[in-house]
């Protein structure tokens, strides 16, 4: 760019045209009671028209007196630090980042002030737009420039903090405060969660809080728009899609060729909340990988760190939170990448299961967990769900060992036994679904493990779990069972279908309604994802449910085809379907667990190292 024949870039700025003295005088003059060109200094400073020119010029100025903007000053500065230096020129840019060290190196007291000027452009601009004649405000998604602007951010930030090593701490709250609400477009969620993920790789104190921060504003769209409503909006919008595909043939008569270009299923999520959530996963499993990894390979340290403030994060928001579908999906996308994290965090449920401190509602999510990663991982080897199994099934006999030798009657009580009947859903529910890779290549080994779990006295005990486990995964257990000739189930299911259990529950009008739904509110974290763009991440490590044609089943509530993934069949309808947060007390979990076992002396961890 050339200015009167000259290289802008290259040449120091002419003198430009302004009205007052320097910003030196224009001071003095303020302190002696004379504000007349302090005011005119600020209005020129908020001329949405200055020029590059006159921008360098002012903050030369201000910076050869840095020492006389003390908080008397904080309105010039508060103008100064609304200057458009973002996508200026480089030197716009580069006078306005030295005016900032200047600033935050002088007078502390403008910190605060300089970090929410930065973590104001971590999403894109406004513009304000027309439709209809009336003005509608929203983000500009076509700035192409939108990458360098935030490089320039960034590198404001990392100025600041190599100025100001307490930054860290004045900074979490400020990007808690400017966290864009959940109801705003994907582009921008997507733009600020970037961004502060970013953050936490040059300043890696604020990382777990940053998680938590991201973490907590994606559960809350997690749960506000449930499996059933996304899977309904995405059969409406391909039915639609079909639809206006037959009136268009039917118009003009579109040969095959042009048909091709016109999918039946898109890119984005039919339903609003799931495609802002999609968005943020996709940023959130780039940024798991990108951090875990250094030249394709994976950084060994590195990842230990991130998995251990993920699991913090897991153990303080996501396992509480019931009906969330998608964000514990994190965690699992983490330990897909070795073993021994799919063992570590195995190892770390186990330890909360099996602990009686715990509170009865966590252990039995945790089951739920538990079960359902062993079933749906198809990173984890036989051998590892072999191992889980072993302490699952040894800790349920122990159980029934308690009850057997108490002085009270064990009945079913889900009250009372609520993590055992867990437990022994998640049991019967990884073997569901695993049993084939463990049959595999060595028919009567496998035969021999199975019997050897000793699962006919599980389901003949007096607690009668399969009473209480969702009646899919009864069914299917009894089905695979008898096939093989491990245990048999039918007897028992008949008779407890002669005696079913009434639950009370309130209906819609606050009537008190019985009902025979499954009283132990099943949960299956790891049930199929229904995100497109980050569910291509999830597809190659998902354990998707395979019909067994040489299954027989006995007669099971009918399914409306449709209502679910067809991989998922035979839990269909019966996965009830709670809206909202269950939260716990903050010292009802813990990130130091401890582990002893309820009714017998500590298992034997299989958890193996890093």
């Amino acid at each position: 760019m050339e200015v009167d024949g000259r290289d802008f870039l290259n040449t120091p700025p002419m003198k430009t045209v302004r009205f007052g003295g320097s910003v030196s005088e224009t001071l003095a003059k303020h302190k002696q009671g004379d504000s007349g060109e302090y005011e005119l200094l600020k209005h020129q400073l908020s001329d949405p028209d200055i020029k590059d020119a006159q921008i360098i010029n002012w903050l030369q100025e201000f910076r050869s007196c840095v020492t006389q903007l003390t908080k008397d000053h904080e309105q010039l500065i508060y103008t100064v630090l609304r200057i458009p230096w973002v996508g200026r020129s480089p030197a716009v840019v580069e006078e306005y980042m030295s005016f900032l060290s200047n600033l935050v190196s002088a007078q502390t007291v403008y910190l605060c002030a300089c970090l929410k000027m930065v973590v104001s452009h971590f999403t894109p601009k406004r513009v304000t737009i027309c439709e209809g004649g009336v003005d509608i405000s929203d983000t500009d998604d076509e700035d192409e420039n939108l990458p360098r602007n935030f490089d320039q951010c960034h590198q404001a930030l990392q100025l600041i903090t190599r100025y100001v090593p307490s930054t860290s701490h004045f900074l979490m709250p400020i990007l808690q405060e400017n966290f864009p609400f959940i109801q705003k477009s994907s582009r921008m969620l997507e733009c600020y969660v970037h961004n502060l993920l970013r953050v936490t790789v040059y300043i890696p104190s604020i990382r777990r809080d940053v998680l938590e921060v991201i973490v907590e504003r994606m559960l809350k769209l997690d749960v506000s728009a449930s499996r059933s409503e996304i899977e309904e909006a995405e059969e409406n919008a391909v039915y639609n899609h079909q639809a206006e595909e037959r009136t268009e043939e039917g118009l003009f008569d579109m040969d095959e060729d042009m048909s091709a270009d016109h999918p039946t299923r898109t890119a984005e999520m039919a339903h609003p909340v799931a495609e802002r959530l999609d968005a943020l996963m996709a940023v959130l499993m780039a940024y798991i990988k990108d951090f875990s990894h250094f030249n394709g390979s994976l950084h060994v340290e590195r990842t230990k760190e991130l998995y251990r403030d993920l699991l913090s994060v897991f153990d303080k928001l996501i396992l509480p939170t019931h009906a969330s579908s998608h964000v514990q999906y994190t965690l699992f996308y983490l330990c897909s990448f070795r073993l021994a994290l799919a063992e570590a965090f195995l190892d770390h449920l186990w330890k909360i299961l099996q602990s009686p401190s715990q509170p009865a509602v966590l252990r039995q999510a945790i089951a739920g967990y538990m079960g359902s990663f062993l079933a749906r991982a198809k990173f984890i080897p036989v051998r590892t769900v072999q191992a889980c199994l072993d302490l699952l099934v040894s800790w349920i006999h122990r159980y029934i060992d308690s009850q057997d030798s108490s002085d009270r009657q064990a009945c079913c009580d889900i009250s009372l036994h609520g993590p055992f009947y867990a437990a022994c859903q998640a049991v019967f529910y990884t073997l569901i679904f695993r049993h084939r890779a463990m049959l595999e290549g060595n028919m009567k080994k496998g035969l021999e493990y199975l019997q050897s779990l000793n699962l006919e006295r599980v389901v003949m005990c007096q607690m009668n779990p399969l009473k209480v486990c969702l009646p899919s995964v009864t069914n299917m257990f009894a089905a695979i069972t008898r096939k093989y000739q491990v245990v048999f189930c039918y007897t028992i299911i008949e008779r407890n279908n002669r005696h079913m259990l009434p639950v009370v529950r309130s209906s819609a009008g606050g009537d008190r309604v019985t009902t025979n739904t499954n009283p132990l509110d099943s949960f299956f974290p790891f049930d199929s994802y229904l995100l497109k763009k980050s569910g291509q991440l999830i597809e190659p490590l998902y354990q998707v449910w395979e019909e067994l044609a040489d299954i027989e089943l006995q007669p099971t509530k009918p399914c409306r085809k449709g209502s679910r993934e067809d991989e998922d069949d035979f839990l269909c309808g019966e996965t009830p379907q709670n809206e909202g947060i269950v939260g716990m007390t903050p010292n009802s979990f813990d990130s130091n667990l401890r582990s002893p076992s309820s009714v017998g002396s500590p298992p034997v961890s299989f958890q193996r190292p890093f």
